[in-house]
């Protein structure tokens, strides 16, 4: 984890902060759609700062430098930050979140800048407040991107890639019925219309896929839905013949067209019922809170926009039927190829002698992953880490900037693949030799952990946060933690973290109940800094359960997995288990051995390794 010397790229950038007269100027990691994984062309906090996970903000000052990000991200940034640089260590006590460091530096009339486009309209409205409120001057939003200019001709061109139809073989209901779903919403709210800014929610409306942002089948775009028509801002020439023919009935503007369109949309909507404009109010468009500063302003404000979960984003994380049998479907596929890898990972470290570094594990795993069926690419990079590094949350090893796998060591593996019908993403933590006692408790209080919340039952409405304490007892028992959430939503042959739903201690995740049809993933860990790291992680569904009773005559819930490959035996210290935990990892085994098994009837080495890890206890 190399540093860059910023000290240039500060000076610069405080340069034009002076032109624009702002005292200080915050870089979000986001794009203009809220994007968590961004294309290289909107890496400008990385750019700025030189710290590459994909969480954090920038704020800078005349005489200052800022980098807050959380708990998954502390060890990496200590290492890359250079000494321009204060990390913001978020979720520690005493410790300001970025807001508040922005807003005490902004006292004594101090003018803050932010390129809208990068900010949610709630974020943007909120700072503005209070800025002003502790006696700073304004949040103002500033046209151009300083730090775009600060990177000049060497910034990455924006990607252009073709776009394509998913068939409905895969997306299970067509583009027509989503947006007729979406209308009686915008009937529901009386609204003028919806306007889509996230990326991953145009794709699934649209049933249409792309691969402007690496490991995400999305593509740069804006949708507009209104009672009578649909829009979507692209640019043209990425769509496909056969995406074009797709589209009937869909007006297709450019992409850098929305912002005028809006303007001329909200200052024309006309009154409902027919009433006269001074009887009845205007019906207001809909946006997401995820929203963009710009788009909001672009609407007219206040007065002529409503902020709302985002209906598209509620449909899409319901998976149909269609959808939920490609996840079963491309989870067998992945986990017969990550026992493969395992398999020959072990054959090369201890049978053979080999050194393998952790970029060379990854790449072997990439290779046996695309010769699965319906393999698309990878779903983000692979954590693929031994040792100290994977006690380094979010670590990506990179060539020539990596370490040698040490058997006698704890090696992580977190990777997870696009195939056309799913997305994976699996964690498994494994040892070669001989594991600590530590290694072996820490690695069973997550197993149980992981075990206890896939076994949960719990009544329709309950949200992800009521859960996640179910996966972390048998740490807290112990005195013992990880500083990340414990599930994420996933998408289906769309992006690895999809909202809104997650199990976590995120205020969000108590906002919206976890419902029939959701997957999700179950992913308890414990991170030592400076030894190892463990992470268990299996993707689950949201389905109905029987219960004995029926309290309050609603239904109850539960998850099916759908992920398939052994836990690591060697880290398992079975005296630790409980009947009903041995049963469900006998269980669960016997249905990988079931369900995998038959990929490899002509691959002795992987045939052995797996009957041998899913040997009942």
């Amino acid at each position: 984890m190399e540093q860059v010397d910023t000290t240039e790229r500060l000076r610069q950038l405080r340069q034009l902060m002076s032109k624009h007269k702002v005292d200080m100027y915050i870089v979000p990691s986001e794009d203009a759609h809220s994007s968590e994984y961004i294309a290289p062309t909107d890496a400008r906090r990385e750019f700025i700062c030189g710290f590459t996970g994909s969480a954090g903000t920038a704020i800078v000052t005349h005489d200052k430098a800022a980098l807050a990000t959380d708990g998954r991200y502390f060890n990496q940034a200590s290492k890359q930050l250079d000494d321009n640089w204060t990390l913001l260590k978020q979720g520690l006590q005493d410790v300001p979140t970025w807001q508040e460091w922005t807003v005490e530096h902004a006292e004594d009339g101090k003018t803050v800048g932010v390129d809208p486009t990068t900010i949610t309209a709630p974020e943007g409205k909120k700072l503005a407040e209070k800025i002003k409120k502790k006696g700073g001057k304004d949040l103002i939003g500033v046209a151009t991107n300083l730090v775009d200019e600060v990177w000049g001709s060497k910034k990455p061109p924006r990607p252009n890639e073709p776009v394509k139809v998913l068939g409905m073989e895969y997306a299970g209901k067509t583009f027509g019925d989503k947006i007729e779903e979406l209308r009686k919403e915008l009937d529901k709210k009386k609204a003028a219309g919806f306007v889509v800014s996230m990326l991953d929610e145009i794709a699934w409306l649209f049933n249409l896929r792309g691969s402007d942002i690496p490991y995400n089948p999305v593509f740069f775009s804006y949708a507009v839905v209104t009672p009578t028509t649909a829009t979507l801002y692209i640019d043209e020439s990425k769509l496909e013949e056969k995406a074009k023919g797709h589209l009937e009935g869909v007006n297709i503007r450019p992409y850098d067209a929305i912002f005028s369109d809006l303007t001329t949309l909200s200052s024309s909507e006309p009154a409902t019922n027919g009433a006269t404009e001074s009887k009845a109010p205007k019906r207001k468009y809909l946006v997401s809170t995820k929203a963009s500063w710009a788009l909001y302003q672009a609407l007219g404000g206040e007065e002529k926009v409503d902020e709302v979960r985002s209906p598209v984003g509620d449909s899409k994380a319901v998976k149909n039927e269609t959808e939920l049998e490609g996840m079963r479907q491309c989870h067998i596929r992945d986990g017969a190829a990550l026992s493969e890898f395992f398999a020959w990972l072990e054959h090369e470290l201890i049978q053979k002698g080999a050194s393998l570094d952790e970029v060379q594990a990854a790449d072997k795993l990439e290779e046996i992953r695309s010769k699965r069926d319906k393999f698309v690419g990878l779903s983000f990079d692979t954590i693929s880490s031994t040792g100290p590094n994977a006690a380094v949350i979010h670590y990506k090893p990179e060539p020539g900037n990596c370490s040698t796998i040490d058997p006698k060591k704890v090696y992580l593996c977190d990777s997870g693949a696009q195939y056309l019908d799913g997305t994976t993403d699996t964690t498994r933590t494994l040892h070669f030799g001989e594991p600590t006692e530590m290694e072996r408790e820490a690695y069973t209080l997550v197993l149980k952990g992981n075990i206890e919340l896939e076994l949960a039952v719990f009544p329709k409405g309950t949200s992800g946060f009521a859960l996640d304490t179910l996966a972390r007892q048998f740490l807290w028992a112990s005195g013992l933690e990880y500083r990340h959430g414990t599930g994420h939503g996933v998408g289906s042959y769309l992006n690895v973290h999809e909202g809104p739903i997650g199990i976590g201690t995120r205020v969000q995740y108590s906002e919206v109940p976890l419902s029939i049809g959701n997957v999700i993933s179950d992913e308890p860990g414990y991170y030592e800094d400076g030894n190892f790291g463990i992470r268990i992680e299996n993707i689950i569904m949201v389905k109905e359960v029987q219960t004995k009773h029926k309290f309050g005559d609603k239904p109850y819930l539960g998850f099916e997995h759908v992920t398939m490959t052994p836990m690591c035996r060697k880290l398992i210290d079975t005296s630790m288990l409980t009947e009903r935990e041995r049963d469900w990892l006998n269980t669960y085994h016997k249905e990988v051995l079931e369900k995998t098994g038959g990929f490899f009837k002509d691959d002795q080495r992987t045939r052995e390794w797996l009957e041998r890890e899913c040997a009942p206890y």
